[in-house]
């Protein structure tokens, strides 16, 4: 739907965020209204739904909107790392919203999320990889490359979900890094297989 007044619009989505964030820290998704979520903004309810499907379209577009974007915004390989671990700073600062999402939506919802754009960076990396290394243009023969990168989303968001639980004790920068030279041994690795 198109926006009467952009900057009015975008504050409405960003006052939603907040209140949607504020009632996620005390409670679980589907136990919080868009009643609720308007009331805490002080707007009417047809203003949530000028801009929103329900709740579940708010917490899409929050996610889209403050943390996936930091994975948009970096390319090549040594952003990628940077990227990351702008995201799971993201994650920290909002562990409360993100548990309250994970438990309530489940696994497979929150990876939807990350995924699509994480598998982009990580698909660049793994051709940007193969460049240095002099083998980008036979890297489809020593590599599956499309395989890789699934391997590599998989096990990150794998990896960012039990950090959030707790049931990793490392730094950002150190899964971050654990990452890296995992990717970099297997591309360094299969290009000596040629």
């Amino acid at each position: 739907m198109g926006d009467k007044n952009p900057s009015v619009s975008e504050h409405t989505k960003h006052a939603l965020t907040t209140a949607l964030k504020q009632a996620m820290a005390r409670k679980p998704l589907d136990k919080i209204t868009i009643a609720e979520l308007t009331h805490a903004c002080n707007i009417r309810r047809q203003s949530f739904y000028y801009h929103f499907e329900d709740i579940y379209d708010l917490l899409r577009w929050m996610f889209e909107n403050e943390s996936i974007s930091l994975l948009c915004q970096q390319e090549g390989a040594l952003l990628w790392k940077e990227g990351l671990l702008q995201l799971f700073r993201y994650l920290e600062e909002n562990r409360a919203v993100c548990l309250c999402a994970l438990r309530s939506m489940g696994h497979d919802h929150i990876k939807r999320f990350f995924a699509s754009d994480i598998y982009a960076i990580i698909h660049l990396t793994i051709e940007q990889l193969a460049e240095e290394i002099g083998v980008r243009n036979h890297l489809d023969s020593f590599v599956d490359v499309e395989m890789l990168t699934h391997f590599y989303v998989v096990a990150l968001a794998g990896i960012m979900e039990s950090w959030l639980f707790g049931e990793i004790d490392r730094t950002p920068e150190q899964l971050i890094q654990f990452a890296d030279t995992m990717l970099n041994d297997q591309v360094r690795g299969a290009s000596a297989r040629v």
